[in-house]
């Protein structure tokens, strides 16, 4: 019997009726922006990367942030079906304000941002993780907005439904076996692949989150420089980012298990790049890098095809068609569309597609969602900011990032670097970002600029803890060793 008292599940009989007008416009995300040009060279490929070069003036920042969903009436994992579940409040979302659902078969797995609103989306990681992608913002200022905006819009929806959002980079309630799966069909390719190389790549499907920031390049040579530049800073701000220093419960030995599981996951499409850093670097050479990582599928007539371990340019030259078992293959030709998602199944710890991904950060609180767009803004968007960043990393040997990368997972901010530490490195880098803000000039209407952001960084290198340190210390003392007393001090907001 259905109690219209609970508001539960008048929310969700509310939008189930609201999205009975909008099934006609049901799609896959796949079929958005669709380009069946077919791939007949590699050059085509670098060209499509290429054309992602802007002058600064069209420079953006976009924002990307995961939150680990849970019950707060039980603390359980929140599974996709049934009135405390995530297509309640996708759909939740949908009535409310306006977001346009997105459909796989039957399953709503997506929003997109609602009519005359800037082009963002609501997505759905493996193990439920509720992702934001956002706009393409020109300042600091406004992904603040944007931020602020999305965490209301989801906590109103979410508190009427029970559902409450963690802000920390690893699920530090659950067990793997326990956690929900999406209903992707992409996933399903990925979880029977990842095991096979990687011990921890279904942990990173089912139970990280991260925050990650997309930012433009001018040229192939800006595009290097920044790339450079990131790649070597990226264990820093994994240091400064730490959050996620729990598993099932209790302490796991890392400040980031995040960072530790990506260590873990599949080294073919993961990692820190070290041909990067060698002489002739360019969109060519991570083309080149970028066909030899297996792929995991193709989609075709609204299906994804399993093609996990072939490569693209076996794809591209005909041999995967030609070879495989599976007919719906046969005959398929590569296209430029075939690319796109190539590109976007390499977790690299920056990611280049048409623009840069910041991939090293673990998810956090809302002030956290805000600084990591102003970390990397400070530092790459500058010119003289961005040279003194390169001037401090260029001498980086490619040991000494493999040793931070190794390192950083469990140390964090205390990793030996140099004479020194993390820290020491962290200290300069913030202030490095801060002096590049304030460079830009981007004011609000109070006459604040973009170094306002900063603030939990500056927080962070003045004291030398992390949110990691901050919380295990309560796990220990105010906690009383119970991870749910925690829960609310670990929420976005």
């Amino acid at each position: 019997m259905i109690d219209t008292n609970d508001p539960r599940e008048r929310l969700v009989r509310g939008a189930e009726c609201s999205l009975i007008a909008k099934v006609t416009e049901a799609m896959s995300t796949r079929a958005e922006n669709t380009d069946t040009t077919v791939v007949t060279s590699q050059r085509q490929l670098v060209e499509w990367v290429a054309t992602g070069s802007k002058p600064p003036e069209q420079w953006r920042i976009g924002t990307e942030h995961e939150k680990i969903l849970y019950a707060t009436d039980t603390r359980a994992p929140v599974y996709y079906r049934g009135p405390q579940g995530v297509r309640a409040l996708l759909e939740g979302l949908a009535s409310r304000f306006g977001w346009q659902p997105v459909f796989e078969a039957d399953a709503i797995i997506a929003l997109r941002a609602p009519a005359g609103a800037p082009p963002a989306s609501i997505s759905l990681e493996p193990g439920g993780q509720f992702e934001l992608s956002g706009a393409p913002f020109e300042t600091v200022h406004d992904v603040a907005a944007e931020t602020a905006n999305h965490l209301a819009e989801v906590a109103e929806i979410g508190t009427a439904l029970g559902i409450g959002m963690l802000g920390i980079g690893f699920d530090p309630l659950h067990r793997l076996a326990d956690m929900p799966t999406m209903p992707k069909a992409r996933y399903a390719i990925m979880k029977a692949y990842m095991p096979k190389v990687g011990d921890l790549g279904l942990d990173m499907m089912h139970r990280t989150a991260t925050i990650q920031v997309n930012l433009d390049f001018s040229s192939e040579t800006d595009m290097v420089k920044k790339l450079q530049v990131s790649l070597a800073l990226q264990p820093i701000a994994q240091a400064l980012f730490a959050s996620s220093p729990f598993i099932e419960g209790q302490p796991s030995g890392f400040k980031t298990m995040r960072g530790e599981v990506w260590r873990r996951t599949d080294p073919a499409r993961a990692g820190n790049l070290p041909f990067a850093f060698a002489p002739g670097m360019g969109f060519e050479r991570y083309v080149d890098y970028a066909l030899d990582v297996p792929m995991y599928f193709v989609f075709r007539d609204g299906r994804y095809i399993d093609t996990a371990g072939a490569s693209f340019r076996d794809f591209m030259s005909g041999r995967l068609a030609h070879n495989s078992a599976d007919p719906r293959l046969h005959g398929l030709v590569a296209t430029l569309d075939d690319w796109a998602d190539h590109l976007t199944t390499l977790f690299p710890d920056v990611r280049l597609k048409r623009f840069l991904e910041m991939r090293g950060a673990d998810a956090g609180p809302a002030e956290d969602i805000v600084a990591l767009p102003a970390f990397w803004t400070g530092l790459l968007y500058d010119s003289s900011t961005l040279d003194a960043a390169f001037d401090l990393v260029k001498d980086w040997s490619v040991e000494e990032r493999h040793a931070l990368r190794d390192q950083v997972p469990r140390q964090a901010l205390a990793t030996p670097f140099r004479a020194g530490t993390v820290l020491d490195v962290a200290r300069e880098v913030v202030a490095m970002a801060r002096h590049g803000l304030v460079a830009r000039g981007r004011q609000d209407a109070s006459g604040r600029d973009e170094a306002f952001a900063l603030a939990p960084l500056e927080a962070i290198v003045a004291d030398g803890r992390t949110r990691a340190d901050d919380w295990l210390d309560r796990f220990h003392s105010v906690w009383e060793g119970d991870i749910a007393r925690g829960v609310a001090d670990m929420r976005v907001a």
